[in-house]
This record gives structure tokens, sequence and C-alpha cells, in this order.
């Protein structure tokens, strides 16, 4: 059993000396060994997770330096260390991983925010859910990059037809783990929280929001990757606007291989530094969903 200890006195009896008075705090206290036990984990969690990539770069490093792969069309990773370096000083890589950076953030808020709020209402009302879901059936199944040529006629060229084929790719598949969430809640829930007089609003906002939070961190988490994927892929089609589509899709266009393959990894790891900030702000907001 936890420990307890005393922020509140309920009273009691001692023997002999009359009612007596008894301080308790329903609040654990975890044992140091728990808390030394949690902070290793930590650590293996963060060592096994560079093992994977540490190994890969070193086979690839070791494959390309013995040219059993063509370094040409595969050069050592140490060697695109001179390149990322020059496209930094020189060609403005900082520059286009933050067009790409505005670009998916600003896309991801259009989306993201109105998705939640519509996924949170299809859950809570039948109404809703069966007058928008054969609609968000058949938008989420389309290829979203193939809608670009129609966001440019609507939009044009210009910044807002990257943010709205953002919006539009990432807004369903927000709206459908949002509303998956709500509906796995206990029914039993809502009705307890309806039957001591709450409201539609409160039951909005004190049961289905903090139930269905798992669930919206999960598709918000897949919806970040894939708003990535979708700006990169636009600018390769829509090429001469910046960012990190446009360095890989130049590069390719003039065989600048080592370009190219610091344009890959910078998208990479522009997404673990992306989905890393996700899974903070998500420790901040359901702490209870922590595994210890």
């Amino acid at each position: 059993m936890n420990a307890l200890r005393t922020p509140r006195e309920v009273p009691g009896s001692a023997p002999g000396r009359g009612p007596a008075t008894v301080r308790l705090d329903p609040t654990p206290v975890r044992p140091r060994g728990a808390r030394r036990g949690r902070l290793s984990r930590r650590l293996q969690g963060v060592v096994l997770s560079l093992f994977g990539p540490i190994v890969l770069l070193g086979a690839w490093e070791a494959l390309s330096r013995t040219a059993t792969i063509d370094p040409r069309f595969w050069p050592a990773p140490s060697s695109l260390v001179a390149t990322a370096r020059d496209l930094v000083v020189e060609d403005g890589l900082l520059h286009d991983v933050r067009l790409s950076l505005v670009r998916v953030l600003g896309g991801f808020a259009l989306g993201a925010i109105p998705g939640v709020a519509l996924g949170l209402a299809m859950g809570l009302s039948w109404p809703v859910r069966a007058l928008i879901m054969p609609l968000a059936s058949t938008i989420y199944a389309l290829p979203k990059i193939a809608l670009l040529p129609l966001v440019i006629i609507a939009l044009g060229l210009g910044e807002a037809s990257k943010l709205a084929i953002v919006a539009i790719s990432i807004f369903f598949l927000v709206v459908l783990n949002t509303m998956g969430g709500v509906l796995a809640i206990d029914r039993s829930y809502r009705d307890v929280a309806r039957n001591l007089g709450a409201s539609r609003l409160e039951v909005f906002v004190t049961v289905a929001l903090p139930g269905a939070l798992p669930a919206i961190f999960t598709g918000l988490r897949l919806a970040l990757g894939f708003a990535l994927t979708v700006i990169v892929g636009t600018e390769f089609l829509s090429s001469r606007d910046g960012g990190i589509g446009d360095l890989i899709w130049q590069s390719y266009q003039t065989l600048a291989i080592q370009k190219m393959f610091v344009g890959l990894f910078a998208t990479a790891i522009l997404g673990w530094a992306l989905t890393a900030a996700l899974d903070l702000v998500e420790r901040l907001v359901i702490p209870w969903r922590q595994v210890d």
C-alpha cells in the first residue's frame, strides 16, 4: 500500500482519551527506489532510441567506404557534414527549413483545431456523425496531393495554397481519431454528468474532451508527420518557392546527390523534433497517461 501524508483531519478516538483527531493525506509517496527506476528506464529508452539510427548510419558508412554500394549515389554519411555546412553558410538551408516549418505549423493549426472540434461534436451527436461521416470517409480516402491543382486554381501559387493543402490533408485524420476517442468513452460517464445537471457544454468540456485526449494526441501525432510529408511533396511540385522539398527537388534535377541527402536528413530531423515537441505537450496535458 502507498504511504500517506497528512493535510486532512478526520475525527477518531483514542482509548481512554476521548475524541481525537487523525490527519490523513491521500497523496501517495513514491519510494526513492521507484524514482530511480523511472529515471533508469528513461535513460534506457534514450539509449535504445539512438541505437537503431547509429547502427543504420554505421552500416551505411561502411558499405559506402568499401564501395559495396555505389558512393556516387550513396555517399558516406560522414561526407555530408561538409556539404551541410556549406548549405547552411552559403545556400540558405536554415531559410528553407524555416519556410517548411512555418508552412507545416500553419497548415497543421488550420486543420487540427477545427478537426478536434468537429470530431468531438461527431462523437457526442449521432445526427452530426450521420451527416459528416460519408463526406469524411470519401475525402479521407483521396490522395491529398491530387487535390493540389484544385487548391492552386482556387488560391493561386502563393503561401495560401500550401497552407490549405496541409490543412485539408490532416483535417479528417484528426476528425476521425477524435470521434473514435469520444465514442470509446464509457457512456455511463456522460449519463452521470447529465444526471448531476451538467449542460451540453459542460459535458463537452468535462467529459468528452478529457476522455478523448489520448486519441486526440494520437491523431495529432499522425497528422503532424503527414503534414510534413505533404508540404515536402507540395514543394516538389511548386519549386522555386523555397523549402526543404524545393532543395531536394533542385538537387535531384542537377544530380547534386550530397545536397539531396542533406535535404532528406533535414526533413527527418525536423520530423523528429516536431514529434518530440508534441510528445512533451502530451505529457503536460495528460500526465496520467505516462507509463512507469
